[in-house]
């Protein structure tokens, strides 16, 4: 066995694979974005075609670039967008209508329905999930109620749902392996995270034949081999996991009380609080961390929504930047004593406030507000957001403690102002790893030492490294008038 292991991380905007070597080191990288549909206001979709195109592609473009065969990778591991619907013909494999993101809020007067029939508590004593638009239950419901022909054909059997990790393992086993882990099972309004099975009593309500559904295996398990006419041999796919407990595993926050938070086109905070289920009180989500030898690790969550996001309006929606990277040294020239404050709800707002009506507004601008306040606004907005799920985990679980370090990764933290502020805001030190691909190296260790090619979890857990802390440099005056006034600008945006 060779060590090398391929990771593919499909997110939200780009498909991306990556060959790490037998010391865990990146070999090679392939990426490609894809496109965007927004049909209607507060809707999001991909083209499920598209997607398995530049994942193809990537896997094909890492292999190239680390001149390695298929041959030589031992396993992959594949992490994703979790949330987000697929639904295709068990017979084609081909999708009967495009994908449904998980930033999609078509579903949102659904989730009203049945909060008014008092179901929430239902859904969230058995999942440890919110009625939101945000998860898969609702918009695969939505999909079976409105294309056309869907609802019978589900109930003959002919199709399948999952999310993005089940279509794409479909697609690379050549429609053998029709299956999912227990991380994204959890995301879906539909999986007993006490249990550890789809709930019978939440599909009726939902209204969603069993036959739908995917087998739902351990984070590290066997999901079946890739057909070898792809990549010209057959690797086993070894190991799956969401792309947030992913980033958890590749922090190796496996110790309960550990938190990390990842910044891509959202931003998603998860604190590991081991065998313990906590119940939020703060409208925090409780979810599976992971799950191994069949055994489950728990953690609390907090989601935002808009993250890089915020950048990417920067750059292509006002355009005052020209790469997302350029927005840090933009956001270092703003004026301080302006007190501009972007509340980016351009999809709602996550937790802890799940307005899924809310949308973006600016406020506390002057004549004088340009473009470096817009992008000190938009970097401030996403340590504001973390500040409140950190401030509801404390709350919810109190052995958590007050002296929380944050492990953080995702593109945004390559930004050094950006970090500063975290610290600064949070009144906590916030680690940056030597991996910044930490979705990515979760999934391949996963994968890996299943294969027995990579480390077991106490020994990959002491190779994490650090390349940099930022320590908390604000004083308490201006860290609490700035949380004061962006506690007003949420107040002012919320929808009731």
């Amino acid at each position: 066995m060779s060590g090398y292991i391929l990771a593919i991380d499909q997110g939200t905007t780009s498909s991306r694979a990556i060959v790490f070597d037998a010391d865990m080191r990146i070999a090679g990288t392939g990426q490609k974005e894809f496109t965007q549909f927004y049909p209607q206001s507060g809707w999001v979709e991909h083209d499920p075609e598209e997607i398995w195109k530049t994942v193809v592609w990537s896997v094909r473009q890492a292999l190239k670039n680390a001149g390695v065969e298929a041959a030589d990778i031992s396993a992959i591991g594949i992490t994703n967008q979790r949330e987000t619907v697929v639904v295709w013909e068990r017979e084609t494999g081909k999708p009967i209508h495009n994908a449904i993101v998980w930033q999609d809020r078509r579903t949102a007067s659904y989730c009203d329905k049945l909060k008014r029939q008092d179901l929430e508590k239902t859904f969230t004593r058995k999942t440890g999930l919110l009625l939101d638009p945000y998860f898969s239950g609702t918009k695969l419901s939505w999909m079976l109620a409105n294309v056309k022909g869907t609802r019978t054909r589900a109930a003959r059997g002919e199709l399948c749902f999952g999310t993005i990790d089940t279509f794409l393992i479909w697609r690379l086993t050549g429609g053998k392996a029709f299956v999912t882990d227990a991380t994204n099972a959890s995301r879906t309004l539909m999986f007993n995270i006490e249990t550890q099975e789809w709930d019978a009593e939440l599909l009726k309500i939902l209204r969603i034949p069993a036959d739908m559904l995917p087998e739902v295996k351990d984070c590290a398990a066997d999901f079946g081999v890739t057909d070898k006419s792809l990549f010209g041999a057959e690797i086993p796919i070894l190991g799956v996991a969401g792309d947030q407990q992913a980033a958890t595993i590749g922090q190796a926050c496996f110790e309960p009380g550990m938190l990390k938070s990842t910044y891509g086109t959202g931003c998603f905070a998860l604190l590991n609080t081991g065998e313990d289920m906590v119940r939020s009180k703060n409208r925090l989500l409780t979810t599976v961390a992971y799950r191994l030898d069949g055994k489950v690790t728990y953690a609390l969550e907090g989601s935002i929504f808009i993250a890089g996001a915020a950048v990417q309006w920067l750059r292509d929606g006002i355009k005052v930047i020209k790469k997302a990277e350029h927005s840090g040294d933009l956001a270092a020239e703003a004026d301080p004593t302006q007190d501009v404050y972007l509340v980016p709800a351009f999809t709602g707002l996550g937790a802890p406030h799940w307005d899924a009506e809310a949308r973006g507004a600016i406020y506390g601008m002057t004549r004088n507000t340009g473009p470096a306040e817009f992008a000190r606004a938009a970097l401030e907005a996403v340590c504001y957001q973390t500040r409140d799920l950190l401030d509801a985990m404390r709350k919810d679980w109190k052995s958590s403690g007050a002296t929380t370090v944050l492990r953080v990764d995702g593109g945004m933290v390559a930004s050094d102002w950006t970090m500063q502020r975290l610290a600064d805001i949070l009144d906590a030190p916030v680690d940056r790893p030597t991996i910044l691909e930490t979705t990515a190296l979760g999934a391949a260790w996963l994968a890996g030492q299943r294969a027995g090619v990579w480390p077991k979890q106490k020994a990959f857990a002491k190779a994490w490294a650090r390349d940099r802390q930022f320590k908390p440099e604000m004083d308490d005056k201006t860290r609490n008038a700035k949380l004061k006034g962006w506690r007003d600008a949420v107040r002012r945006t919320l929808s009731q």
